[in-house]
C-alpha cells in the first residue's frame, strides 16, 4: 500500500512561476506552513526539471534529520499542453501513523484553488524575476494535518481528484462553500475607510472592485510588455501580441465558445450591442420587420434597436413581466411572427435582479427563425455561462462587471455569423489589403477591431476571468444566493422599506425605496457610514415605470460581500427609518 493510496488528499495552490526557485527555499517555506514533521534527507532532493534548456537548481537542504514519520518534499515543474505546472508531493510514511489520529482531519483538505493566500510562498514568488500570472500548481498529497491558512473553499471528501489546469474549475468548487471574508484579502480597495468607516462596497451592479491579480497583471504589462500589437517585428510587440491573444483565448474558454475566433474585444456591453446593430442589423432588418425586447432591458439594449427601427421602418415589440418582475413566457412567445428577425434581452435585470429563463427564451426565438442577442453585463459575474449549451447567436459583457478593468469587454458571436457580418468601423488592424479601388478585410474577429485596441485592459480582463475560474463560478453563485437569502427578510423587516423585484429566481440585487426619503437622500446618508450603493433609475427607466417609480436605491452583491456588509446596510437603514418616524 502506497502513501498516496492510503491518504489521497490533494490541495493545488496557484502561485505563479518559480522556474528556478531554490528548492531549499521552497522547502523551508513549505515546512513552515505545513507543520513540524522533519524532512527525509535522502528524499528531499527528488526534483526533476525538464524545461528545455534549463539547468536544475541547487538541491534542497533537508531541514531536519531522518525520521520514521518524516515528510518528503519534491518539486517537479514541466511543460504540459503549453501550460507549465508543478507538482509538490509531500508524503508521510503511513506505517508510522496511528490511523485513529489521522481519520478526524483527513477530510478537511480538498481540491481547492487559493489565489495568493499563502503569504510566505507568495512573497517568494512575487520577488522572483520570472513570476507569471499563468496558473502554476503545487499539488500535494498530505498524510499529516498541515498548519495552514483556512481554505478559501470548505471541506470536501478525501477522494483524490486529478486537476487539469486547462479546464474550468467550476465543477471542483461547486460542492464547496465560498469564504467571502477570506476572499476580501485579494481586494486592496476594501481596506479603505470612508468618512472614518470601513468601506462596504454594495455598488457591484455598477462596477466591481479589482483583485490584486488584475492590478498586478496590468502593472506587469506596462512594465515589461507594453507595445502595439500584430505589426512590429520586435520583442515587445511579440510579447504584447501574445498576451492580447492569450486573453482572447481565456475569454473563449470562460464562455465555453468553440473557438477564440468567436471573441471580439470591445469597450464593453454597450459597444458590443451597437456593433451587432450597425453590422448585422443594418444588413438584415428591413421595413416591416420586428425586433423583440423585454420590459427589463437596460437602455443600452433599447436605444440601438430603437434607432435602427426608426431608420429602417421596423417595429419594436416588448415582452411583458408579472408583478414579481419575471418574464411572462406565454406573452413573450406571442410576440413572434414571420417578420421577427431578432430577439435581444438581458440575462439578469440590473434594476430588479430578475434572472431570465434565457434557455427557454432562446429556444422560442430560434423556433420562430429569429436570431438572439443576450446581454450578459449583469449575468456574467454571477452564474456560469456556456455559449454552446445556450446556442445563443451573440453574447456581450463588460469586463468591469466581473472584476476586470473598465473600457474592455467582449462580444461572442457564432463563427458563421461573424463571417457574414461586414465591418462596422474602418481603420488599421482590420484590413488585409488596401488600394484606392478596393479594400480586403481581415477574417473575424480582427475585422471588427479597427485601430489600436485596449491592449492592456484586455490582458487585465484575462487575468480577472482566470481569477474567477480559480474561485469557481458555482461557488460564487451559491455564496451570493445564500447572502441574498440572508439579506432579503432583514431588508423587508425595516419599517417603510419597499423592495422591488421578487422573482423566484433572482441575482443579488436589492432595489428598494425607504418611506420619507428620496433615493438620493438614502444614498447620501449611507455614504456617510461608508456604504456605497446606487441611487437613480439605473439606466432602466421602462421597468421602474412598470412598477410606478422613477428611481430606487440599489444594493448589489458580489463574491467578496459578507453578512457583515448586509448587517451594516440594514443597521444604517433602520437608523434612517427610526429617525424619520
Amino acid at each position: 500500500m502506497t502513501t498516496s493510496d492510503a491518504f489521497p488528499v490533494t490541495r493545488p495552490l496557484p502561485l505563479g512561476f518559480p522556474d528556478e526557485l531554490e528548492l531549499s527555499k521552497l522547502a523551508s517555506r513549505l515546512y513552515q506552513e505545513l507543520g513540524d514533521a522533519p524532512v527525509l534527507a535522502d528524499r528531499a532532493n527528488s526534483a526533476r526539471y525538464n524545461h528545455p534548456g534549463r539547468e536544475p537548481p541547487s538541491p534542497a537542504v533537508p531541514l531536519a534529520g531522518t525520521s520514521a514519520d518524516a515528510i518528503e518534499l519534491s518539486v517537479e515543474p514541466h511543460l504540459r499542453d503549453d501550460v507549465r505546472t508543478t507538482h509538490l508531493s509531500q508524503v508521510v510514511d503511513p506505517a508510522a501513523l496511528d490511523p485513529a489520529a489521522v481519520e478526524p482531519w483527513i477530510g478537511t483538505l480538498a481540491p481547492i484553488m487559493i489565489p495568493h493566500t499563502v503569504p510566505p510562498l507568495g512573497s517568494i514568488l512575487d520577488q522572483h524575476p520570472l513570476a507569471s500570472d499563468v496558473p502554476y500548481f503545487l499539488q500535494g498529497t498530505f498524510a499529516a494535518p498541515p498548519r495552514i491558512e483556512p481554505p478559501l473553499l470548505g471541506p470536501q471528501t478525501s477522494e483524490r481528484v486529478d486537476l487539469d489546469p486547462l479546464k474550468t474549475l467550476g465543477p471542483i468548487s461547486s460542492a464547496q462553500p465560498l469564504d467571502s471574508a477570506f476572499v476580501r484579502r485579494d481586494f486592496p480597495i476594501l481596506q479603505e475607510r470612508i468618512h472614518g468607516n470601513p468601506l462596504v462596497w454594495l455598488d457591484n451592479g455598477a462596477t466591481t472592485q479589482k483583485p490584486s491579480a488584475v492590478i498586478d497583471r496590468l502593472s506587469r504589462f506596462y512594465r515589461t510588455e507594453n507595445s502595439n500589437i500584430h505589426r512590429a517585428a520586435h520583442e515587445l510587440a511579440a510579447r504584447a501580441s501574445n498576451a492580447y491573444e492569450e486573453a482572447r483565448s481565456i475569454v473563449a474558454r470562460f464562455l465555453h465558445a468553440s473557438s477564440s475566433e468567436e471573441i471580439v474585444f470591445v469597450r464593453g456591453t454597450t459597444e458590443g450591442i451597437n456593433l451587432v446593430m450597425q453590422s448585422w442589423g443594418r444588413q438584415h432588418i428591413e421595413v416591416g420587420d420586428e425586433i423583440v425586447l423585454t420590459h427589463l432591458e437596460h437602455h443600452a439594449n433599447i436605444v440601438p434597436w430603437q434607432q435602427l427601427a426608426h431608420e429602417k421602418g421596423a417595429r419594436l415589440r416588448v415582452a411583458p413581466v408579472d408583478d414579481t418582475g419575471q418574464i411572462i413566457l406565454e406573452g413573450y412567445e406571442r410576440l413572434f411572427s414571420s417578420r421577427t428577425k431578432l430577439a435581444a434581452f438581458t440575462q439578469v435585470s440590473n434594476a430588479l435582479g430578475t434572472v431570465l429563463p434565457v434557455q427557454e427564451m432562446i429556444a422560442i426565438a430560434h423556433r420562430h427563425g429569429a436570431r438572439v442577442l443576450l446581454d450578459g453585463a449583469q449575468g456574467v459575474a454571477h452564474t456560469p455561462v456556456d455559449m454552446q449549451a445556450l446556442d445563443v447567436d451573440w453574447y456581450v459583457f463588460s469586463g468591469h462587471k466581473i472584476y476586470g478593468p473598465t473600457g474592455i469587454g467582449a462580444l461572442y458571436g457564432k463563427r458563421d455569423l461573424l463571417e457574414s457580418m461586414p465591418p462596422w468601423q474602418g481603420g488599421g488592424n482590420m484590413i488585409r489589403d488596401v488600394s484606392f479601388e478596393r479594400t480586403l478585410y481581415q477574417d473575424p474577429p480582427h475585422r471588427f477591431e479597427a485601430g489600436t485596441g485596449n491592449i492592456a485592459d484586455a490582458v487585465g480582463l484575462g487575468a480577472a476571468l482566470e481569477y474567477v475560474e480559480r474561485v469557481g463560478m458555482h461557488a460564487i453563485e451559491r455564496a451570493e444566493q445564500e447572502l441574498l437569502a440572508y439579506a432579503t427578510p432583514r431588508m423587508l423587516a425595516i419599517p417603510g422599506l419597499r423592495l422591488f423585484g421578487n422573482a423566484e429566481h433572482k441575482a443579488g440585487v436589492l432595489s428598494f425605496l425607504l418611506a420619507g426619503y428620496t433615493p438620493d437622500e438614502v444614498g447620501s446618508a449611507l455614504n456617510l457610514q461608508g456604504i456605497a450603493v446606487r441611487a437613480g433609475h439605473h439606466c432602466a427607466q421602462p421597468i421602474l415605470r412598470r412598477f410606478g417609480v422613477e428611481a430606487t436605491v440599489r444594493a448589489t452583491l458580489a463574491l467578496y460581500n459578507t453578512r457583515h456588509d448586509v448587517d451594516a446596510l440594514v443597521s444604517a437603514l433602520q437608523q434612517l427609518a427610526g429617525s424619520r418616524a
